[in-house]
């Protein structure tokens, strides 16, 4: 079996940080995104990944994850032709690669708990056409939704509905056999000028035998800043207590509780407080901070006289405040400093597009 992780898009609700990065390679616990999905799928035996990325970001992706070789798969990255269309119009884009047998499709901006191994097991016992995971959400109407028969069986998938027909998310995670391709052809672009995975799925439940599996514990679809903040949070969660080492220099004085990681080459000064879980990368230099649970640091960070908690934190970025942050999103090489270091004082601010700030 190979995989299909969709890798595209332009995350416009994610701005302004996409603007400048792909989606799938902001940091969840310290580790890009799209990672977790690659895992998962390793895990379940499927090696064979294919990664549908825009056009002109092979090299920016395959910088990250090179050829596959460290996670134990082979990657092979495919940019998708004719524009944002759809997620189903990625997969169509490559049928060339997928032709002639089954496939999982997996969304690369989803992480869960959990194996899809029981999936993938179902799909191929059952010789089912297309199998997908489910999870019961509160808000519905945000996702792809599942509508049942009275018997259970799946009627019919409706994307986004404003009435939702059951509290069923369709996940990300989406197994095919090379029907799809036959059924693509048949599909009409819905009205926001989308080939729909919704509609693939319809068309599959009116062809050929669907089946679906509730995912146990949490799934996360990481399409908002909100939700990327609570996907940041789970990871860390989900760290085992063997990967909360300390390779930095800490001096003494210096609090830290709780499960931690610190990487090489970080100095933590005197006069701070680290309250895990909390990842920090290589190269960072704290004094005078707090840094509190769920927060994720990365690679060259400086944080001085800052409290933060709850946040992601990207390489390079400097943090001077004199203030607490938290709930917060920052990008790469992004400064912070008080209103108090320079004059005329008064809170100064270089606002792009999409961006979201309190005062």
């Amino acid at each position: 079996m190979k995989a299909l992780l969709a890798a595209g898009g332009r995350s416009t609700r994610m701005r302004p940080i996409t603007h400048t990065i792909n989606k799938q390679l902001i940091p969840l616990a310290n580790r890009p995104m799209l990672e977790y999905p690659i895992r998962k799928l390793v895990e379940a035996g499927i090696t064979d990944i294919l990664i549908n990325i825009n056009p002109g970001e092979r090299d920016v992706m395959r910088a990250v994850f090179g050829d596959g070789e460290r996670y134990g798969a082979t990657l092979t990255y495919i940019e998708q032709e004719g524009g944002a269309r759809g997620i189903a119009h990625a997969v169509a884009n490559a049928e060339p690669h997928l032709r002639g047998g089954p496939f999982v499709f997996f969304l690369g901006d989803n992480i869960m708990v959990g194996s899809i191994r029981k999936l993938r097991e179902r799909y191929e016992m059952e010789g089912f056409d297309c199998l997908i995971g489910l999870s019961r959400v509160k808000d519905p109407n945000r996702y792809g939704v599942a509508e049942f028969n009275p018997d259970g069986t799946l009627k019919r998938a409706v994307e986004k509905p404003t009435d939702p027909p059951s509290p069923f998310a369709i996940t990300g995670i989406y197994f095919f056999n090379d029907k799809f391709f036959d059924g693509f052809k048949t599909m009409q672009p819905s009205a926001r000028g989308e080939y729909e995975i919704t509609d693939m799925i319809t068309w599959y439940i009116e062809n050929g035998r669907v089946g679906h599996e509730e995912i146990t514990g949490w799934w996360k679809d990481t399409g908002t800043p909100d939700a990327l903040l609570e996907g940041n949070a789970l990871m860390l969660d989900e760290m085992r207590v063997e990967e909360m080492v300390n390779r930095g220099t800490i001096a003494e004085g210096s609090v830290i509780q709780g499960k931690v990681r610190i990487e090489e080459g970080t100095i933590i000064d005197e006069n701070v407080l680290i309250r895990g879980p909390v990842v920090i990368g290589s190269g960072c230099r704290i004094s005078d901070a707090y840094v509190g649970p769920y927060t994720s640091i990365g690679d060259g960070v400086e944080l001085h006289n800052t409290e933060i908690e709850h946040s992601i934190v990207m390489e390079r970025a400097t943090i001077q405040s004199g203030k607490r942050i938290v709930d917060s999103i920052i990008g790469r090489h992004a400064s912070i400093t008080s209103n108090q270091e320079t004059l005329p004082r008064g809170h100064k601010l270089i606002i792009g597009d999409h961006a979201s700030v309190e005062l």
